[in-house]
């Protein structure tokens, strides 16, 4: 990195730092205001976002603009139809006297440092950069350097939309990323790795900023005897194969029944083979993400080449071209725990089953294990999905279906441990990035 960015990521620090007692104090119409700025520059640059994830890693047009351009404006309108219920103080009472008053207040924790990541690198920015904005924080960020073409209509984006008062972005590598933890941030919003995030959570020890780490992890889906199959099968199908199963919260392995095996991956075959692939049976790149980098390719490669060395079977899929980093959508049977495939993340659009007898072999295999990110299953009995409901932690659950969880606003979003701390989306983003002070009123004599 040289000298004039480290300077000039200092100066926009120390600058933000000093206008914080003017921020702070800005009222729902003036935060609308910065946010409805915000919305009409995306707005007005849609395809340019398009265009650019699509450079950075080969997506299909309409999915690129439901979950970068769509979700982001969504989250944004969200926060400016209800930051005035959010802002206002609420009365809790006081546990001291009757004629005293406790109340909460909602104060922007100050500067705050957003790390996006490349998977999703706009939408993963910008949501909580927008909740950021409504807690009346300012805010620098920086975008994945494995997407900087994504990094630069972001950078426009932002100066076109904030003054760096409020908002400004850094582009780079490793080296930028390294020298903005070394800034003491009131907060800390980070979205990768769970290896990457232990080390933003040490660097942010180093001044006791807070943070929020959105990670990842192995997700189960547990399928009960008896489910509609193909229900199953076309959600997992999306949840799993969208955007390459590049996706923090894709399912990462199913169980299901042994008797039940053959069938269901027969089902998700002909369900990957209408929506993904052409009519030879290769991946339709017009339909399929690229995986991210070489780096990620090999990876992925050496879990696929290890699970098949210990016994493990492709049902479908399995073609793996390095010229051009595609990963044809792939199920694996016979999987066992010990194998690779199962001990880390996958991140790919492999998908391993899993076979089991009864439920408590499922939830023990899934308690033993670091928690995840998400949870899913799929069943009509209340008593299984209590079961597994009241017995396993995770960030999210959902039930009869997968990924969507992430959509609703009205939920949190977030990790537990390993897959992550924190939470935001709708009013929990708003609080995730506020103070909240409680305030004690002594009843006058």
């Amino acid at each position: 990195m040289d000298v004039q960015t480290k300077q000039d990521i200092q100066r926009v620090f120390q600058l933000q730092k000093k206008n914080q007692k003017s921020k702070r104090v800005t009222t729902a119409e003036q935060r609308k205001a910065k946010l409805n700025r915000f919305l009409d520059v995306i707005t007005a640059n849609e395809e340019e976002i398009i265009a650019a994830i699509r450079d950075d890693v080969r997506k299909p047009y309409i999915e690129v603009k439901l979950a970068e351009v769509v979700g982001t404006v969504k989250s944004i309108k969200h926060n400016i139809a209800n930051l005035d219920e959010w802002m206002a103080s609420k009365e809790v009472g006081s546990s001291i006297s009757p004629d005293a008053q406790g109340i909460l207040m909602y104060e922007p924790k100050g500067v705050c440092l957003i790390l996006g990541p490349w998977n999703y690198p706009f939408m993963l920015t910008m949501v909580p950069l927008a909740s950021a904005i409504a807690a009346g924080n300012t805010a620098i960020v920086k975008l994945s350097d494995f997407t900087m073409k994504t990094s630069n209509i972001a950078a426009k984006i932002i100066r076109e939309a904030f003054d760096e008062s409020d908002v400004a972005i850094f582009e780079g590598e490793v080296d930028v990323a390294t020298e903005l933890l070394e800034q003491p941030f009131d907060h800390i919003f980070f979205t990768g790795s769970t290896n990457v995030g232990k080390i933003v959570m040490a660097a942010a020890a180093k001044n006791l900023s807070s943070v929020t780490l959105e990670l990842g992890g192995k997700s189960p889906t547990i399928i009960d005897n008896g489910y509609d199959l193909m229900d199953a099968a076309k959600k997992i199908a999306i949840g799993k194969f969208i955007n390459a199963g590049q996706t923090c919260v894709a399912p990462d392995y199913v169980f299901i029944k042994k008797e039940e095996q053959a069938m269901f991956a027969g089902i998700m075959e002909k369900v990957v083979q209408a929506g993904f692939l052409a009519e030879d049976g290769t991946v339709d790149r017009n339909k399929f993400t690229q995986i991210v980098n070489d780096r990620n390719f090999n990876r992925v490669k050496s879990l696929f080449d290890d699970a098949i060395r210990k016994g493990a079977e492709i049902a479908f899929g399995g073609q793996f071209d390095a010229s051009d980093r595609t990963i044809a959508p792939t199920v694996l049977i016979n999987v066992t725990p010990d194998m690779a495939i199962m001990q880390e993340e996958i991140f790919a659009p492999i998908l391993p089953i899993l076979d089991y007898d009864q439920l408590d072999e499922v939830i023990d295999y899934i308690n033993d294990r670091d928690k995840p990110l998400a949870l899913y299953v799929f069943s009509q009995n209340q008593e299984v999905i209590d079961e597994v409901l009241n017995n396993t932690t995770s960030g999210n659950a959902s039930v009869n279906d997968v990924v969507v969880h992430f959509t609703d606003v009205n939920l949190p979003f977030g990790g537990v441990n390993t897959s992550g701390m924190g939470s935001y989306h709708g009013v929990y983003g708003f609080r995730e990035f506020s103070h909240e002070k409680g305030v004690f009123i002594q009843a006058k004599k």
